[in-house]
């Protein structure tokens, strides 16, 4: 194996240790955030989290396809993202049916003609406690939390290999490390997310895929409102354990997509990244 023998980077033979890394422009700089010329797939990317995180990529230069079921909404994000100056595609799909996975893939793979970065951020939740959970609605959250990021990955994997490189981003929670009475269903797909994150990263590293999972702590948006309704003093609670003092905003996640989409971390894969304020941290 060939080994750097100076600080500057430099290997033995004189070349550069991150010598055609694909995305690389320069060690040691801002460039390594720089997304110009690549392309991310955001799943569940027109509203919530998923958007703050389409709108962070297409900051640092990307193009997004945003993929969503919800056609006006999913439009309406891509449009969003178009106003920032950046190019974007809405895709509207199922993402618990494998053809309508494989298409959103390719018309984004397509439209763009790489395909760089997907987040498997798509998701749902249904609140009740294990006992009153039908069998139906528990398939319903894996098939949409698990077996759709399975299905995408699935469907990203030729082209990233065809490409040399590529990063996937699976959107866990803090239940993936965290129980909750009354969500079972929610918290035992998130735990699985670190678990299928693990095991692609094992998989795919010889592809040069990074595979990596980020684990969003309590985020204002329509998924946690209808929480807050749901379950009696929750807002007081979480602000009470939150070391920054607050719900986190959308934009809170911008930072951490870039990063985990980018040069900057292809050294790192199969970890999950809590980006809650330090809830997890605190006793």
């Amino acid at each position: 194996m060939i080994q750097p023998s100076h600080r500057d980077g430099k290997t033995r033979g004189g070349r550069d240790a991150h010598e055609g890394r694909p995305g690389r422009k320069g060690s040691g700089s801002l460039n390594l955030f720089d997304l110009t010329g690549k392309t991310a797939i955001v799943t569940g990317g027109n509203g919530g989290i998923g958007l703050g995180m389409a709108l962070g990529l297409a900051g640092a230069g990307a193009s997004v396809a945003v993929v969503g079921r919800n056609p006006e909404k999913t439009r309406e994000a891509a449009a969003t993202i178009e106003k920032t100056g950046a190019k974007a595609l809405a895709v509207v799909a199922d993402l618990c049916k494998p053809e309508e996975v494989e298409r959103a893939v390719a018309e984004a793979g397509e439209r763009f003609g790489r395909i760089d970065a997907l987040f498997n951020n798509a998701g749902i939740n249904i609140r009740k406690p294990p006992q009153d959970l039908s069998l139906d609605e528990w398939n319903q959250v894996m098939d949409a939390n698990v077996t759709s990021a399975f299905l995408a990955s699935k469907a990203v994997y030729p082209w990233m290999k065809r490409q040399g490189a590529g990063k996937i981003i699976n959107t866990g929670s803090m239940t993936s490390v965290l129980g909750s009475s009354f969500a079972a269903a929610y918290a035992t797909s998130k735990g699985a997310i670190v678990q299928l994150t693990k095991s692609l990263a094992l998989a795919w590293a010889a592809d040069r895929i990074q595979v990596n999972a980020i684990l969003p702590g309590w985020f204002d948006t329509e998924m946690t409102l209808a929480a807050r309704e749901q379950i009696p003093g929750l807002h007081e609670r979480v602000l009470a354990r939150i070391a920054h003092g607050r719900w986190a905003k959308p934009d809170d996640m911008a930072g951490a997509a870039v990063f985990l989409a980018s040069a900057a971390s292809d050294y790192i894969t199969g970890i999950a990244l809590p980006v809650d304020g330090g809830y997890l941290a605190t006793l």
